[in-house]
């Protein structure tokens, strides 16, 4: 499975009234594993950026002046992510970039050429619930070491968020054998691993544990109003 984990640095905030995507950098995870057939690009949006932006990624109009339009490298980028799945930190933001850049070209949207997006923001979301869920407060959450990022950069970016995508779905795939196409079915399938020969311990969360667990459910139960299963199901119990 070949995944491309992508960032974009951009002159503001909304591509829908002008703003541009001045560097894009991509990360390739083949089968999880990181290749080092990573894509960098800086880009001249023909417009200055954002004060406000400036201060994110520090990449100043001067230094983009004789970069590239997107136009220039579209090909190449395009071919590149052909297929992949993508993997984006908010990826609303970055597909609405690219889309813009495209159809400036006169060309279809990102979807027409890559195999499917991830959101890694609402995998986030939905893992760590009520918590801060930036890359900077992932890395830190995960143990990715983050401590040459002081300012945003694509590819740096890129290559954090890969690593935090691989510890957030890191065991997966973990109860999956590694077998070559001798031991696969007529069908080409791989077989089921057969775990009712494993004694596989059940371990009680402590009480310490156990109450920083419900205080979760409580943040859970408040953000949706009281409007969680396990509450209806507890009042129906009562």
């Amino acid at each position: 499975m070949r995944q491309i984990v992508l960032d974009t640095e951009t002159t503001g905030l909304s591509a829908a009234t002008g703003d541009r995507i001045i560097e894009i950098g991509c990360v390739e995870l083949l089968h999880r594993k990181l290749t080092g057939n990573n894509k960098h690009f800086y880009l001249n949006p023909g417009r200055d950026s954002h004060e406000d932006a400036l201060r994110v990624h520090g990449i100043s109009n001067e230094f983009l002046r004789d970069k590239p339009k997107f136009e220039v490298v579209a090909d190449e980028l395009m071919d590149y992510l052909a297929g992949a799945e993508i993997i984006i930190h908010n990826a609303q933001f970055d597909v609405g970039f690219l889309n813009k850049e495209l159809e400036l070209m006169g060309r279809g949207p990102l979807s027409e050429v890559v195999g499917s997006v991830t959101d890694s923001l609402a995998m986030a979301k939905e893992m760590f619930p009520g918590k801060r869920n930036s890359l900077d407060a992932l890395c830190d959450r995960l143990e990715v070491d983050n401590s040459g990022r002081t300012l945003h950069g694509a590819l740096l970016d890129a290559e954090l968020l890969a690593d935090v995508y691989i510890n957030m779905t890191r065991g997966q795939d973990a109860l999956l054998i590694d077998v070559g196409a001798e031991d696969q079915d007529e069908g080409g399938e791989t077989p089921r691993l057969d775990l009712s020969g494993f004694d596989l311990p059940v371990l009680l969360a402590n009480e310490q544990e156990d109450t920083e667990h419900q205080d979760l459910l409580k943040q859970i139960d408040k953000s949706s109003g009281g409007k969680t299963l396990w509450r209806n199901i507890e009042k129906t119990v009562v």
